[in-house]
């Protein structure tokens, strides 16, 4: 089970820090963080697996996002500098195994939390 938190509404430029909780068994998945814009369709942002530090951006936040993880505390971050109007969305983390070429697919993850708005005002 997955808990996203941490959204909500801030200017252009500032930041915001999501959080996701996940109970239960996440060892060897990869978490990721995908986001829908409204009226649009669910668009991949960033992952990392738990097993590493590897993490995979989108070109679009890239030096922007960061994403980590607490092993200890089984929670994924998601850092959020420099927002843009175009960030805004509803945020959902997601934990998967998909194979390296499929990582960026919503398909390829089995656990979704209830998504996390954030909006930013220009």
């Amino acid at each position: 089970q997955l808990q996203a938190s941490g959204g909500g509404l801030v200017q252009a430029g500032g930041s915001l820090r999501l959080s996701c909780a996940a109970s239960g068994g996440t060892f060897n998945y990869v978490m990721a963080w995908f986001r829908q814009p409204p009226g649009k369709e669910r668009e991949f942002v960033a992952a990392i697996k738990w097993s590493s530090s590897t993490a995979f951006y989108t070109d679009s936040v890239k030096g922007r996002f960061t994403t980590s993880r607490n092993n200890a505390e089984n929670t994924v971050y998601l850092q959020m500098n420099s927002l843009k109007p175009e960030d805004t969305a509803l945020y959902y983390c997601a934990a998967g195994r998909p194979v390296s070429s499929a990582m960026t697919s919503p398909a390829m993850y089995y656990y979704w939390g209830q998504g996390t708005q954030v909006t930013v005002s220009s």
